[in-house]
């Protein structure tokens, strides 16, 4: 068992310091300059996994049409096209260093969230805003994923589970109302138990992502 939990750590970190060292060798050298992070530091915080939200936080906002949150989509135009969640906009992982973006990423207003259909380019997303020293900027864990494997498709409890599970598929089931899901058997998984919402109008139904990163 200790081995696994060595193996599950260096895997770990394999998945963090590889995109870093891809990140870093690829920021222009005036980024690099502007980097308030050394590499130590981001490894740290990336290991420690404090850039990451929970699906039924970013559920609970949306229902609650929360001022302070700005979902952003790291994938690529057609992707998001294809579909996004409300309110986002589209931020493409290769045009993320772009001027035109700096005053959406580097700013103290919004709680931005960063969404691809895995957590992989999101989670390169944030490892090269934190790096620059950006705030404010989180990364929605799982990804579009799981959001439909579980937000919009949440499984009904056993009658054993207890009461924490049957309040997060309560606010499952009214947050898959109210964002346009429901109908796909999925399994669950451990998460901050948000507060029971009424569900507004159904949003309308967008065609389903599929793949990974």
């Amino acid at each position: 068992y200790q081995n696994y939990l060595i193996m599950k750590q260096l895997k770990l970190l394999a998945l963090i310091i590889i995109p870093l060292g891809i990140i870093i060798a690829a920021m222009p050298a005036d980024k690099v300059k502007q980097s308030r992070l050394t590499p130590d530091e981001l490894l740290q915080e990336a290991g420690a996994g404090v850039q990451f939200i929970s699906p039924d936080v970013v559920a609970d906002m949306l229902v609650q049409k929360d001022p302070s949150l700005r979902l952003i989509d790291v994938r690529t135009p057609e992707e998001f096209e294809n579909y996004n969640l409300p309110g986002a906009i589209n931020v493409p992982l290769s045009n993320l260093l772009s001027d035109e973006y700096t005053d959406k990423l580097n700013q103290d207003a919004y709680m931005n969230v960063f969404y691809s259909n895995g957590s992989v380019y999101a989670n390169q997303a944030w490892m090269i805003t934190r790096q620059l020293g950006y705030e404010n900027n989180f990364v929605m864990e799982g990804g579009l994923n799981y959001w439909f494997g579980n937000i919009l498709s949440p499984v009904t409890p056993s009658q054993t589970s207890p009461d924490e599970e049957f309040a997060r598929y309560d606010f499952r089931k009214s947050a898959a109302a109210a964002l346009g899901g429901g109908g796909v058997i999925s399994t669950d998984a451990a998460s901050p138990t948000p507060k029971a919402v009424k569900p507004p109008v159904t949003a309308k139904a967008k065609k389903k992502p599929s793949g990974g990163c």
